[in-house]
């Protein structure tokens, strides 16, 4: 004869806690240690303190950061030096592709009037779609529009790599050719 087992009612079970405790900081938010650099946050091997929230459901889970405890606090410090060295040298490359970018001019094909409105606008994703086309990969995050471009014509368009990198493109806006 089989034995039933009983399902555990509220009352018998135990509550775990949905998160686990992070460290307070001194103010009481959440004292975390910064792995990659966050912009308006902090540099790579910051310790920061950030509401739980933002440290829960962003930072952690990004690989953004981790937990400020006294062992990763003293690997930080002992390795600060080389810390430093590998992003001056990240910074280096990102110039040296924001210079490149930077040298480069994109064409992009629009439907327009006789007067050179545009029938809709050129936005941040068809110029990334057109600087894919010539082998240079952004994200439309990346590219800093003031607005919709809706004429014809020659625009410099600002782009940011990191937070202390960024550039200017040279992009036409073409009427766009109809095959027949």
């Amino acid at each position: 004869m089989a034995t039933k087992t009983k399902k555990p009612t509220v009352s018998n079970r135990v509550k775990k806690p949905r998160f686990k405790r992070l460290p307070k900081g001194p103010h009481g938010g959440v004292e975390l240690l910064l792995i990659h650099s966050v912009e308006h946050l902090g540099a790579q091997g910051d310790v920061v303190e950030v509401k739980p929230g933002y440290a829960h459901n962003y930072l952690i889970p990004q690989g953004l950061a981790t937990v400020a405890t006294d062992h990763h606090k003293r690997m930080v410090e002992k390795h600060r030096s080389k810390l430093i060295e590998i992003e001056k040298a990240k910074q280096v490359e990102l110039h040296k592709f924001a210079a490149d970018i930077a040298k480069q001019s994109v064409t992009v094909e629009a439907n327009a009037t006789e007067d050179g409105h545009l029938y809709g606008s050129v936005g941040a994703a068809e110029i990334v779609s057109a600087l894919k086309k010539i082998e240079i990969n952004l994200s439309p995050e990346q590219i800093k529009l003031e607005g919709p471009l809706k004429e014809l014509g020659l625009y410099t368009i600002k782009f940011r790599l990191s937070s202390e990198v960024e550039g200017q493109l040279k992009v036409w806006v073409v009427p766009a050719v109809e095959v027949e």
